[in-house]
């Protein structure tokens, strides 16, 4: 998304090259480029942590900019080179954001931005349903791309990161070194929970942990389902106390649900297997302890 608003930004600012703006029209240019390169700038260092609505929002007020935009130059030819940018702004959509979400906002979006043209009274309404056919389809035909590419790195039931989506993003972890750790998750006693309640107490119970607030968890944190009733937490930055206080706050979060936690911190020369093989480790004395304790593995291997 940072890229893309980056994007707008330089390709805003061609547009402006061509154009001889004075008064107002010099100022508008210029507000919708900070707007841009701000908004770039946000998600470079934030992004990770903000909020969906959040996101949500910097893409509406992007798509009305560009809308306002389409005002300010005298020629049509610019203004629907200034159109051009809102296809950026469909592909970011689309593959950022739920299907559902798109199929809710793009239409709304898509005409409001362009409708401004009509505004302008030189440019054929013809011209402007053509643009927004292009876009509206262009969003649909991304959107479900993108859902179909996400499928084989989701976990169906959670909608988490699944156990190779999270094996891809320890190895780079380990690849690029520095202090990290791992915490592997069990939910205690969830096999009576199906055998008494059923598979759906079961799914709601595992929804529940899925669906662990955003501020529980540390910046860069990553949450994913391994399968059954086992979920794997990466913590990238924190060593292994830092990172046995963040899985205390999970169980905090999670009270009423049983959770026994095996937390591993990376060491020099670890291998993935390893690594996990430690913070298994950890579960299983954690386990054996009595259950709903979190443990922390030894750097040889044995919990501390």
């Amino acid at each position: 998304m940072a890229v893309l608003c980056a994007a707008v930004t330089l390709a805003g600012g061609l547009v402006a090259l061509g154009q001889d703006l004075y008064g107002p029209r010099a100022v508008a240019v210029v507000v919708l480029l900070v707007v841009a390169g701000a908004s770039a700038v946000l998600l470079v260092v934030r992004g990770a942590s903000l909020p969906r609505r959040v996101l949500g929002g910097l893409v509406h007020t992007g798509g009305v900019g560009i809308g306002l935009a389409q005002l300010v130059p005298q020629e049509p030819q610019a203004a629907l080179a200034i159109t051009a940018l809102l296809s950026l702004v469909v592909v970011e959509v689309s593959y950022f954001f739920p299907a559902a979400w798109v199929r809710r906002h793009m239409p709304a979006l898509v005409l409001l931005s362009n409708g401004t043209l009509l505004l302008r009274g030189d440019v054929h309404v013809g011209y402007v349903l053509a643009i927004d056919a292009v876009l509206l389809a262009l969003g649909l035909v991304t959107s479900q791309l993108a859902e179909r590419a996400l499928g084989a790195h989701r976990d169906p039931l959670t909608g988490l990161p699944n156990r190779r989506s999270s094996d891809d993003r320890l190895q780079a972890l380990v690849a690029a070194g520095g202090t990290f750790s791992v915490a592997l998750l069990d939910l205690d006693h969830f096999k009576e929970v199906n055998d008494t309640a059923g598979h759906e107490a079961g799914d709601r119970v595992l929804l529940r942990v899925a669906r662990l607030p955003a501020r529980v968890l540390p910046p860069g944190a990553v949450l994913a389902r391994q399968g059954g009733d086992e979920f794997v937490l990466l913590l990238p930055g924190r060593d292994g106390d830092q990172a046995v206080v963040d899985v205390w706050r999970v169980c905090d979060a999670l009270a009423g649900i049983g959770l026994s936690c095996g937390v591993a911190q990376h060491q020099p020369g670890d291998t993935v297997a390893q690594l996990m093989r430690r913070a298994d480790g950890a579960l299983y004395a954690a386990k054996s302890a009595g259950r709903g304790r979190v443990e922390l593995a030894a750097a040889t291997g044995t919990p501390a």
